[in-house]
């Protein structure tokens, strides 16, 4: 079943929304300056952040891999506020578990952020100024193939994988 990249953005517009703000915080927090955000808009890619060149391996890094973790923590997060108000039962419940999908689904950062920290990675390799990027080679692979799979909807399989967690968190 083929559905258009633009109708998946519309509906998992929360998701692209907190990638993009994932990756703008992460800037924030590591002092990189930001000088452009597009959170959501409709074309190729569905949303972006403009920022410097990170002055060190560990801004490259977490700004890269921001939206793993933060849309990963807000799935979990919103599925367990699903789970509290009935997943199925009550509106509230429902946009909760709309907005754990969408989060869920948009987790994984771009090949484009993945080029950047192997990029930086080989640098560091020639440095040996950091032990983190003997795991983000690890990472980096990882993430392309799960790239690579959501042609045969990985990223939603995920996103149901951080859904379950949550509602396991939740007690049920």
């Amino acid at each position: 079943m083929f559905i258009p990249g633009i109708l998946i953005s519309t509906l998992t517009f929360p998701g692209i929304i907190v990638h993009e703000w994932a990756h703008k915080k992460f800037c924030d927090w590591s002092k990189v300056p930001v000088h452009k955000v597009v959170y959501f808009r409709f074309g190729n890619p569905a949303g972006y952040v403009m920022h410097e060149e990170p002055k060190n391996y560990a801004q490259s890094f977490w700004i890269s891999i921001g939206p793993f973790i933060i849309n990963s923590l807000i799935t979990i997060t919103s599925a367990f506020v699903a789970t509290l108000f009935g997943f199925l039962d009550s509106n509230v419940g429902l946009v909760f578990l709309w907005v754990a999908v969408s989060v869920g689904m948009h987790s994984f950062p771009s090949n484009h952020d993945m080029k950047n920290v192997w990029k930086a990675s080989k640098t560091e390799l020639k440095n040996e100024a950091s032990p983190l990027h003997y795991l983000a080679f690890l990472l980096v692979a990882i993430v392309w193939v799960a790239n690579a799979l959501s042609f045969f909807w990985f990223d939603l399989i995920y996103a149901v994988i951080l859904i379950s967690t949550g509602h396991y968190l939740a007690g049920y």
